[in-house]
C-alpha cells in the first residue's frame, strides 16, 4: 500500500511477471486526476520509447467503472526497502544503486521532466540487481503540480544517507563516501555526486561497484523479481473484454515527439504538450505502442486495441438502426480481445484478497519513539552512530521523519515504511565530527507523519 493506491504482483497472460496499481478511489476520482495520470504514463512511454532504460515500463492504463488501474510491464517487487526491511544492503550494491538511479534522473532531466518522488519504496530491484523506478510522475499528477530537479537531488541524497546508515556499522569507508555524495548531490548537483561515487570506487570492498548482491537478495525476497523467460510468448486466446477500456490513446494519436534532442542521448530540454483524445484511430507512421502486449514494431492491419476504440465509439449510433449491423457489431464485440484482460482477473483477485486483509486495519499511528547516543566522551573524527526506536500501533503504513543536528544546519530527511506484522522500528543517524574542540552535541529526531508531530533527542560529548 502507497499514497497511490494498492500495488499488486500479477502474471501476464504469457506468463511473465507484471505488476499492477489500484489507484485509491479517494484521489483518481478527483478532478483532472485521471487526466493527468494518462498524460505522465504517456510520457513515461515516449521516453522509454527514445531510449531511456531506467524506468519501470507501463504497458497500460484501464478503467472497469470507477476502478482505475495501472498496469506495468515487469515486476514491481521487491522494492529497496523490502529489501532494507529484511537485512542491510552490502557496500557494492548500495553503490551500483545510487550511481543507477541518479543516471535515470540525470536522463528524465536531460528530457525536460522530473521523477517527482524518489525513495526506498520507488526503487524496484530486478532479478539482475538493475535499479529500475518506478511511479514516475504520478506523485505529481495526483497534486497538479510540477516537481523541479531539486527535489529529485533531495530524494536521492535522501536515499544516499539511508544507504550510508544502513551500511555503516561494517563498512564505514563506504558509508562516508556515501555521506559526502548525498551532501555533493545536494551543492554540486547529480552528476557530480555520481562521478564522486564512480572515482572513489576503491573505497568499496574489492574496489569495484557490483550488482551481485542485490540480484541475490532480490531473488530470495520474491517470486515475482525471477529472471524472465526470453521464450516467444503463446499467441492468446481470444477473449471478451467485457467493460475493461484502456484510458490511453490509439496509436497515431500520441501527444507529440519528445523535446528536440530527447532521442538522442536525452540532450534537449522541455516538456510534454497536452492535447484532447481522438476518437478516431489513424494510421501510424512508424514504431508506436499502445497498451500491453502490442510490440514498438509497425503491425500489419488494424490492432483490437484499434477496433475497440473505433466500434465501442460507433456501437451507440448503430444499435437502433434496422437490419444487422447491430448484430455485426455485438459479434465483432464478442471477437475482440485486450490482453489487459486477464491481467485484470489476477489483479482483481488480488485486490480482493488484499481488501480481505487490509480492510479492518487501523490507521497507522505513532506510539512513542527513543532516541540513544553513546554515553562515552567521542574523540577526534568520530563517527557517531545514533539509534532511534520507533514503536507504532502495528499498522501498515510510512512514516516520514527528520533528523536535526545542533552544530549544523543540516536536516536529514527520511520515510520508513511499516509493516502489519511489525511494531518496532529503528532509525539510524551516522554523524561524523571532525576537528579541534570540546562540544556538546545533541541530534533531534522529528516524526512528521503520521501526526501529531513527536520528537526526542540525544547528546553525547566530542573532545578533540
Amino acid at each position: 500500500m502507497t499514497e497511490l493506491g494498492n500495488w499488486i504482483d500479477a502474471i501476464s497472460p504469457d506468463g511473465r511477471r507484471a505488476g499492477a496499481l489500484l489507484f485509491d478511489p479517494k484521489l483518481i476520482g478527483l478532478p483532472g486526476v485521471r487526466d493527468r495520470v494518462v498524460q505522465a504514463v504517456m510520457t513515461d512511454q515516449r521516453l522509454v520509447l527514445a531510449g531511456l532504460t531506467g524506468l519501470i515500463p507501463v504497458a497500460d492504463v484501464v478503467a472497469a467503472g470507477d476502478q482505475v488501474w495501472l498496469l506495468t510491464a515487469q515486476a514491481v517487487s521487491p522494492t529497496l526497502a523490502d529489501l532494507l526491511a529484511v537485512a542491510p544492503i552490502d557496500p557494492n550494491g548500495a553503490a551500483s544503486v545510487l550511481v543507477e538511479t541518479a543516471q535515470t534522473l540525470l536522463a528524465l532531466h536531460a528530457a525536460g521532466t522530473t521523477h517527482g518522488s524518489v525513495h526506498p519504496g520507488t526503487v524496484v530491484i530486478t532479478a539482475e540487481g538493475v535499479s529500475l523506478l518506478s511511479e514516475r510522475g504520478l506523485y505529481d499528477a495526483i497534486r497538479a503540480q510540477v516537481s523541479p530537479r531539486e527535489r529529485d537531488a533531495a530524494g536521492w541524497a535522501s536515499l544516499a544517507r539511508g544507504l550510508a546508515a544502513a551500511v555503516g556499522r561494517g563498512a564505514p569507508e563506504p558509508a562516508e563516501l556515501f555521506e559526502r555524495a548525498a551532501a555533493t548531490a545536494q551543492t554540486l548537483g547529480l552528476g557530480t555526486a555520481r562521478d564522486l561515487l564512480v572515482n572513489e570506487r576503491g573505497r568499496l570492498p574489492g574496489g569495484r561497484i557490483s550488482r551481485d548482491g542485490l540480484a541475490r537478495a532480490a531473488r530470495g525476497r520474491s517470486a515475482f523479481a525471477q529472471a524472465p523467460s526470453y521464450a516467444r510468448p503463446p499467441v492468446p486466446t481470444p477473449q471478451d473484454e467485457g467493460d475493461i477500456v484502456t484510458l490511453l490513446r490509439v496509436p497515431g494519436q500520441s501527444a507529440g515527439p519528445l523535446p528536440p534532442g530527447a532521442a538522442g542521448g536525452f540532450g534537449g530540454a522541455g516538456g510534454s504538450s497536452r492535447s484532447s483524445v481522438s476518437t478516431q484511430p489513424q494510421e501510424p507512421s512508424g514504431p508506436v505502442q499502445f497498451g500491453p502486449g502490442v510490440s514498438t514494431q509497425p503491425q500489419g492491419g488494424e490492432t483490437p486495441a484499434q477496433r475497440i476504440w473505433r466500434e465501442g465509439r460507433g456501437e451507440a449510433a448503430t444499435v437502433h438502426r434496422p437490419g444487422g449491423r447491430a448484430a455485426k457489431a455485438s459479434r465483432a464485440r464478442r471477437r475482440r480481445t485486450v490482453l489487459a484482460t486477464a491481467v485484470f482477473a489476477v489483479i482483481m483477485a488480488g485486490a480482493i484478497l488484499a481488501w480481505f486483509t487490509l480492510g479492518n486495519t487501523p490507521d497507522l499511528a505513532v506510539k512513542s519513539i527513543n532516541v540513544v547516543a553513546p554515553k562515552k566522551t567521542q574523540g577526534c573524527d568520530s563517527a557517531v552512530m545514533i539509534t532511534a526506536t520507533v514503536v507504532t500501533n502495528g499498522a501498515p503504513g510510512e512514516i516520514t521523519y527528520e533528523w536535526r543536528k545542533n552544530l549544523d544546519k543540516e536536516v536529514v530527511k527520511g520515510t520508513l515504511r511499516t509493516k502489519a506484522d511489525q511494531t518496532s522500528y529503528t532509525v539510524p543517524l551516522r554523524w561524523t565530527l571532525r576537528g579541534k574542540s570540546s562540544v556538546k552535541a545533541t541530534a533531534t529526531l522529528r516524526v512528521l507523519t503520521p501526526g501529531p508531530v513527536i520528537t526526542d533527542k540525544a547528546s553525547f560529548a566530542y573532545k578533540c
